[in-house]
C-alpha cells in the first residue's frame, strides 16, 4: 500500500526510505575492495564509468606493485596503465592516478585529506568522489554523493527534477536531515545498482516502493 497521500513531506519520507533501506541492507558500504585510503581513492578513480567488480579484478596486482602515492607519482603513465588495461579509458584513469598522487606527495606528505574542500584539488577527484572517499574514509559528511544511480532513485522518487549532480545533491541537502547524508547516499547507490535498475526496476521487491511515487506493480 502506498503511504502518498500528501500527509507526509518530503522530508519524512527520506527518514522513513533511508531507515527502511538500513533495515533491508544494515551493512552498506562502498564495495570497492581496498585497505587504506590510498588504496580506496584510486580505486574511486579507476570507478568513473566502470563497475566495481572490474575494478576489483584489476587492483590486486596494482595494489601489490605499488604502495604510496610516490610509487604512483614517480611511475610512468604506461607502467600504471599496464595494470589496469581491463577497465574503462585505462589511459586516462592512469594518468588522473598518478597526477592525483603527484599532488598528495607535494601538498599532502604523500596522505589523502579528509575534507572535501581539499579532496576535490587533487586532480581527478570531483565532488562526488571526494564525498564518497571522505564518507566512507574518514567518516566526515560534507553532502550526499550524487551518482548515477542517486540520480535515477532520486528523480524516480521525485525529491528532484535537475540533471545535474550539482544541483541534484542541493536539492537532496535540502531535504534529506543531515543525519542521514552517509546512509542515504550510499543506501541509494545500491539500491540503485540492484533494485531501482535502469530498465525493468524491481518494484514488486522493493522495500521502500509505498513511498515511492514512481511505482509500478
Amino acid at each position: 500500500m502506498r503511504i502518498l497521500d500528501g500527509k507526509m513531506n518530503n522530508t519524512e519520507r527520506a527518514e522513513s526510505i533511508t531507515e527502511a533501506l538500513k533495515k533491508s541492507r544494515p551493512n552498506a558500504k562502498s564495495e570497492l575492495t581496498h585497505k587504506n585510503p590510498l588504496e580506496f581513492m584510486v580505486a574511486v578513480i579507476l570507478s568513473a564509468q566502470a563497475t566495481d567488480k572490474s575494478v576489483n579484478l584489476a587492483t590486486p596486482s596494482l595494489f601489490e606493485k605499488f604502495k604510496t602515492a610516490k610509487d604512483y607519482g614517480s611511475a610512468s603513465v604506461d607502467d600504471v596503465s599496464a595494470f589496469i588495461r581491463s577497465i574503462n579509458f585505462y589511459k586516462t584513469k592512469a594518468e588522473r592516478i598518478t597526477k592525483a598522487c603527484q599532488y598528495l606527495v607535494a601538498n599532502f606528505n604523500g596522505k589523502v585529506p579528509s575534507d572535501v574542500s581539499d579532496l576535490v584539488k587533487i586532480p581527478g577527484i570531483a565532488r562526488k568522489s571526494a564525498n564518497v572517499i571522505s564518507q566512507e574514509i574518514f567518516n566526515v559528511v560534507e553532502g550526499i554523493v550524487v551518482d548515477t544511480h542517486v540520480t535515477r532513485v532520486s528523480q524516480r522518487l521525485k525529491f528532484t527534477k535537475e540533471k545535474t549532480a550539482e544541483k541534484i545533491e542541493k536539492d537532496l541537502m535540502n531535504i534529506v536531515p543531515k543525519k542521514f547524508w552517509k546512509d542515504f547516499g550510499v543506501q541509494i547507490v545500491l539500491h540503485g545498482r540492484y533494485v531501482c535498475l535502469a530498465k525493468n526496476p524491481k518494484c514488486l521487491n522493493c522495500p521502500v516502493n509505498k513511498w515511492c511515487p514512481s511505482a509500478k506493480f
